[in-house]
């Protein structure tokens, strides 16, 4: 692993523990997240995004964008702070968020196809630290 990935590393770890990617801290100021995440509605996607899974409704596209719009904001702020670009910390970001994933929540597979989390460990694409 080299220097850039350690520190892209380390800073999504931080992002995680700090609120940067919807977490269930997150989930627990917005209902609305909470119960879409739990319906298996929206889920984490490889490139550190929510995605929408089902039919995409007004409501859904509102939500997801909230939070994806503040997820880039934190994801440019961090990137700059550690050399690396928006998609380099983004995809790291989207690691740990599809590691980070509960029993029965849903998570975007290498294939691009929707996964639901099991006990097992979460298919992640080959380029996560």
């Amino acid at each position: 692993m080299n220097k850039l990935t350690k520190s892209v590393l380390a800073a999504a770890a931080l992002a995680t523990a700090l609120g940067g990617i919807a977490s269930p801290a997150f989930a627990q100021r917005d209902p609305a997240y909470a119960s879409a995440r739990a319906a298996g509605q929206v889920g984490e996607r490889m490139d550190g995004y929510l995605g929408i899974v089902v039919a995409e409704t007004p409501a859904l596209r509102r939500i997801v964008n909230d939070i994806n719009i503040k997820r880039r904001a934190v994801y440019s702020e961090r990137a700059k702070a550690t050399n690396a670009t928006i998609e380099e910390y983004a995809l790291t970001a989207g690691c740990q968020a599809i590691l980070a994933t509960a029993v029965g929540e849903k998570y975007q597979a290498p294939d691009g196809s929707w996964q639901t989390r099991t006990s097992a460990a979460p298919l992640r694409d080959p380029r996560c630290p």
